[in-house]
């Protein structure tokens, strides 16, 4: 069987989608599997059906115009939504890569690579939709002062949510709730 770019496309070993105004236009076998979704439940849908909440779309769309770079390069570590099959509902650390192919529009159409984390890192069930982002945030490595900046809140507010954080995780410190995030 000769290889040709749809073959490459479905079998990659990393879940990618095709989008344009963050719409799922194509996914290939390996986002079906990690969301447990048919192929009918995605195609033409908004992304908005893999996470945890309409607010947490909204700002990781917000997030996403904020620190697109240059060429169109944009990559996090979030929290997704499985959609059905034997887990649906369950939430995940999920890692998201890919490119708006044209900069100066950030959603109207790109390219995304998903890679499930939760063989290496556990979510704790009774985390908030802004402890979710919050920790991510503080897995990039953000201090208080960029993470209120780019939600839009005061470094204290962060400061707030990060120690609520510490409590649920039995961290010591910032370097320590890091490291259970990653790890738990």
């Amino acid at each position: 069987m000769p290889l040709d770019y749809r073959t490459a496309f479905d079998q990659a070993p990393i879940g990618l989608v095709i989008s344009e105004n963050r719409l799922i236009k194509d996914c290939n076998r390996q986002v079906l599997a990690m969301f447990g979704a048919e192929r009918e439940q995605l195609i033409d849908q908004s992304f908005e059906l893999l996470y945890p909440t309409s607010a947490e779309f909204q700002r990781t769309g917000e997030r996403i115009v904020a620190a697109l770079d240059a060429q169109g390069y944009y990559a996090d570590e979030r929290v997704m939504k499985r959609l059905a099959g034997p887990r649906a509902g369950e939430l995940f650390w999920c890692h998201v890569s890919g490119r708006a192919l044209d900069p100066s529009q950030p959603h109207a159409s790109g390219i995304w690579s998903f890679e499930d984390l939760s063989a290496h890192r556990q979510l704790k069930a009774d985390l908030t939709a802004r402890e979710r982002e919050i920790a991510a945030l503080l897995i990039e490595g953000l201090t208080s002062k960029l993470i209120g900046k780019r939600l839009g809140v005061s470094p204290r507010t962060i400061d707030v949510y990060r120690a609520r954080l510490m409590k649920k995780y039995g961290a010591a410190s910032t370097p320590d709730l890091v490291h259970r995030l990653l790890v738990s």
